[in-house]
């Protein structure tokens, strides 16, 4: 295959190129391979000329992103309610904590008798400062963890107020089983405890306990809180109350003219528990009164006079 190769100048001769079979049969595979490309390129080219939105499409097309972009901000409005919300129960959560707080602080203020200015749940607590050169906005994650901080501490105080409710009513339940006080509303103290004239032989003899004298039928009330272990008829002592207040004291009433309680009863201080009687060896009415500690009588005018 022979190629002719022409040049500008007119004058100048043309030279002549000779291609072998094989090359010129790549050549032209090249050329007519490239035309189909260059056609489809000028086509797409032209297409696209022709494919140019109008302003219509234009404007809808902004409004459809519009509208998209709109929504997404309802989501995070919607997001950040909730967020807000779930903030708002819980700060109310912990108020109302606070506030179950406040009321158990003053109950145990009460309770202990405690100086207002030692315990006070009135007010907030005292906090201050110089005030800072920088102020700068809490970020979110830093206040939900001061929103857990304060939780904790609430919780912690609540434990510690919780023991300090049980240790005053330990307390407090300790004072109430303790025996003190008369055995009787009304009346007076008739014989001591110790060695005295025994009023039937007249001999000189030990009395366990004190009698305490008054009207018939009056009320005879329990010097401490327990469990009733034994009521009714006990030789000498006719009719008899006994009552036991744990931590090794037990209390006995003699002479009953009725019992009031049955064995197993639980009592408290004060709570009547028999009338005033003359039953057993008596020689009028009246109530014998024994405090045993630990097994062994003991004098019961200490625990007579002692505050209620």
């Amino acid at each position: 295959m022979d190629v002719i190769l022409l040049r500008k100048n007119r004058m100048d001769a043309a030279n002549r190129l000779t291609l072998n079979g094989f090359t010129a049969a790549a050549l032209a595979l090249a050329i007519f391979g490239l035309m189909p490309l260059l056609a489809l390129y000028a086509g797409y080219h032209w297409g696209a000329n022709r494919a140019e939105l109008s302003p219509e499409q234009v404007a809808a097309a902004l409004h459809a992103e519009l509208a998209e972009q709109r929504a997404q901000v309802e989501e995070v409005r919607r997001v950040a309610q909730e967020n807000v919300n779930a903030l708002a129960r819980r700060l109310g959560q912990m108020q109302a904590h606070v506030i179950r707080l406040d009321a158990l602080g003053h109950h145990l203020t009460q309770a202990a008798q405690l100086d207002g200015g030692e315990f006070d749940f009135e007010n907030p607590p005292g906090i201050g400062g110089p005030e800072s050169t920088i102020a700068e906005a809490i970020p979110p994650h830093d206040f939900m963890k001061m929103l857990d901080d304060l939780a904790l501490q609430i919780e912690d105080r609540s434990v510690q107020l919780g023991v300090l409710e049980n240790l005053i009513m330990n307390r407090n339940l300790m004072a109430e089983v303790l025996p003190a006080g008369r055995p009787i509303t009304s009346g007076w103290m008739s014989s001591s405890y110790g060695t005295r004239t025994d009023p039937f032989s007249g001999r000189r003899v030990y009395h366990n306990g004190v009698d305490f004298a008054g009207k018939e039928g009056s009320d005879v009330v329990a010097l401490g809180s327990g469990v009733v272990t034994f009521a009714g008829r006990r030789g000498g002592y006719g009719k008899l109350v006994e009552i036991n207040h744990g931590n090794g004291y037990v209390t006995r009433y003699a002479h009953h003219k009725e019992i009031l309680v049955e064995v197993g009863e639980t009592v408290k201080r004060g709570q009547v528990i028999a009338l005033l009687g003359s039953t057993g060896r008596s020689t009028g009415p009246h109530v014998h009164l024994e405090v045993l500690r630990d097994g062994k009588v003991v004098n019961p005018i200490q625990y007579v006079r002692a505050s209620r």
